[in-house]
């Protein structure tokens, strides 16, 4: 039977963009990516993993002003720290490149002068947003202000977090310049367009086969209806490459970004095999990004190939993003966590065998919850895989020198575990690593069953040469060695020193056996993850928030509120009906009131201006309507409204004939 041909495959992740550090969001897809790369490798096919910085834009351009620098000095400093973090990590990259490359401006003048030559460019004046205190035209995310859809406040001028409607910055009510707050003008520029629409009927044949079923749904859904323009100018002063032909246009970031796809690997391969990647369908092109960036990679960038001649991605894998304890994730809540915060203090290995027991194939949300994090690294990755390693191994130091024995033949235990082999290379190539992790813990749990039922130790105490607890070593360390393989594309740091324990190079996907053969000295794999120092983790984090910036002057109308806004507020005249100091606190006091049809618990920061019994019968304004709010000391279940003068406070009471539970108006 002739052997299977290997596959050529090239993988991409989203690039990171070089404004800030890598956080926990960003890890979860370079984990997913490394870990199907990583499979791919160990079954013998030449797999090529890149990625880059994304280094274009306004953003950029701003921050390097604001500290005093020049753009490429600022790239250059968080080139250094990504790809330190991306080794931290274990993400085995051939090759990380930078999108400010002359190799990435040269693919990017090539695409705009074949969108041109073919005419699939048109020229339109547009009206944009333009700071007339910052002398600049204003992009997506420099503009802030009212969501035009849902009234939600401080939503960027492209889209809104709250409700998740797409805009322009002019359709946004109330906007601001992020910048320095002026009110922007609206100011005509001639800008490119690229005719997407031209490539309709062509993306809708392509990605029914090219992403997932529910992605596509999704993109058939935006194809039933004639494509927008997409604008690929950007006005000066601004980061990036020149357009051809232009002296005051530049390329929109969404343009040279994909395009540095491209020009990573271009520096990295020869020209005749980045050809057959990029130009032959006979490989394999595969990006992986978040859900939130379909629309580039899956319209924009096919039809952007397609016009300069080149391939189209093979598939497009989209992932969900990622909450933690449930939420999304929070600076103030010390659960925005960037992964260097992460690698102070806990072994990445833990992170990548975690995110793979919860990734699937789908593009659902992933939940890093804190607790279950370390209940199920302690409990399966140390507690049940590293300690069976870690005691037969010893065990058989210490009592037959490692000699690895003959193993009996049709040994069902070792079956059972060489069978797991087929069912876990498909859920390995489908990307259900967290079905492939439950499979791998069924045969941890099927060895570590048997181990016991063996009790090897109680057979070497009354024999310390014993065959029987020799065999069952044997045994239970070929598993653990057959299991080690099924892990490494997951925990690879790991796996490593289990190879050397075996006198190994790193594993591939060999399933055999080892008999007869000496250990080398067993090394500590991995030890337990201690609570405290995931507190330490989200405490740090908290405390690199950076303080709150001097708030810069704002139009007055700017921060308005809509009478909407206000009339949500459901004010009413309580009567505090009991007052206490609470414990270990120096600012609350604990109130009892009552609004006429019922009672509410209320902690509120006044201990240092009242006393409890200057409260007790006081007529109070709170607000009712205030989502409860679990505090160390129970559920406080409202707000007390009170002025200030200094340190001083002053609660706010009605006059003496408003009636108790009144709306205020």
């Amino acid at each position: 039977m002739a052997a299977a041909q290997k596959r050529q495959i090239l993988v991409t992740t989203a690039l990171p963009y070089a404004n800030g550090p890598i956080h926990m969001g960003h890890m979860l897809e370079h984990v997913q990516a490394d870990i199907w790369v990583r499979f791919q490798r160990m079954v013998g096919n030449e797999c090529y993993f890149f990625c880059a910085d994304d280094t274009h834009g306004t953003p950029i351009f701003v921050r390097a002003k604001n500290e005093g620098r020049k753009p490429e000095d600022l790239i250059a400093d968080v080139y250094k720290q990504h790809t330190k973090t991306f080794q931290d990590f274990q993400i085995s990259f051939d090759h990380y490149s930078s999108t400010h490359s002359d190799t990435n401006r040269q693919i990017s003048e090539e695409f705009f002068i074949a969108m041109r030559d073919q005419k699939h460019t048109a020229i339109k004046q547009i009206k944009q947003t333009y700071c007339p205190n910052d002398k600049m035209f204003l992009p997506d995310r420099l503009v802030k202000g009212v969501c035009p859809k849902c009234g939600a406040a401080n939503q960027y001028g492209d889209s809104c977090d709250v409700c998740g409607s797409t805009y322009s910055p002019t359709e946004l009510k109330q906007a601001a310049c992020s910048l320095c707050g002026t009110t922007p003008t609206l100011k005509e520029s001639d800008h490119i367009f690229f005719k997407l629409n031209d490539f309709r009927q062509f993306l809708k044949d392509w990605v029914a086969n090219r992403t997932s079923t529910e992605v596509s749904k999704k993109l058939n859904e935006w194809l039933q209806e004639d494509l927008r323009d997409w604008d690929i100018s950007r006005d000066e002063p601004y980061f990036g490459f020149k357009i051809p032909g232009y002296n005051d246009k530049y390329f929109y970031v969404w343009v040279d970004a994909p395009i540095g796809y491209m020009a990573t690997s271009r520096d990295f391969l020869s020209p005749e095999k980045f050809n057959s990647f990029w130009k032959s369908e006979s490989t394999e092109l595969h990006h992986f990004i978040g859900k939130d960036i379909i629309y580039f990679h899956a319209l924009f960038w096919p039809a952007m190939l397609k016009t300069a001649g080149y391939r189209t991605p093979t598939r497009v894998h989209a992932h969900g993003f990622l909450t933690v304890n449930g939420e999304k994730m929070s600076k103030s809540k010390g659960t925005f966590v960037n992964a260097d915060t992460y690698f102070k203090h806990l072994d990445p290995s833990y992170l990548r065998y975690y995110y793979a027991s919860k990734l699937t194939d789908s593009i659902d949300d992933l939940d890093l919850n804190l607790e279950d994090f370390v209940l199920r690294v302690n409990s399966d990755l140390v507690g049940k895989y590293v300690n069976l390693g870690s005691r037969s191994a010893q065990m058989l130091i210490k009592n037959f020198a490692g000699q690895m024995p003959s193993l009996p033949p049709n040994n069902p235990e070792l079956q059972k575990i060489s069978e797991l082999e087929k069912p876990l290379r498909e859920l390995f190539e489908k990307k259900e690593f967290s079905k492939a992790i439950n499979l791998i813990r069924e045969g941890v749990d099927s060895i570590n069953q048997y181990f016991d039922k063996i009790s090897p130790w109680k057979l070497l105490k009354d024999d310390p040469q014993n065959p029987a607890a020799l065999e069952c070593l044997g045994v239970t360390l070929n598993a653990f060695r057959i299991l080690s393989i099924y892990l490494t594309p997951v925990i690879p740091a790991i796996t490593q020193k289990v190879a050397a324990l075996f006198g190994e190079a790193p594993f591939t996907w060999q399933i055999n056996f080892v008999q007869n053969k000496k250990l080398n000295a067993f090394s500590h794999l991995i030890q337990r993850v201690e609570a405290e120092k995931v507190q330490a983790m989200i405490e740090d984090s908290k405390a690199s928030m950076p303080k709150p910036a001097t708030p810069v002057a704002a139009t007055p109308e700017s921060s308005h509120i809509e009478i909407d806004d206000f009339n949500k507020i459901d004010l009413r005249i309580a009567k505090v009906i009991h007052a206490e100091e609470v414990k270990d606190s120096d600012k609350l006091l604990q109130l009892k009131v009552s609004i006429g049809t019922e009672e509410k618990n209320i902690f509120a920061g006044i201990k240092k201006s009242y006393k409890p019994e200057q409260l007790i019968g006081k007529q109070v304004l709170i607000v009712a309507n205030l989502k409860p709010r679990k505090m160390k000391f129970g559920v406080s279940e409202g707000m007390v409204l009170c002025a200030s003068e200094g340190e001083q406070l002053f609660v706010l009471s009605p006059d003496g004939s408003a009636a108790t539970g009144s709306k205020v108006k």
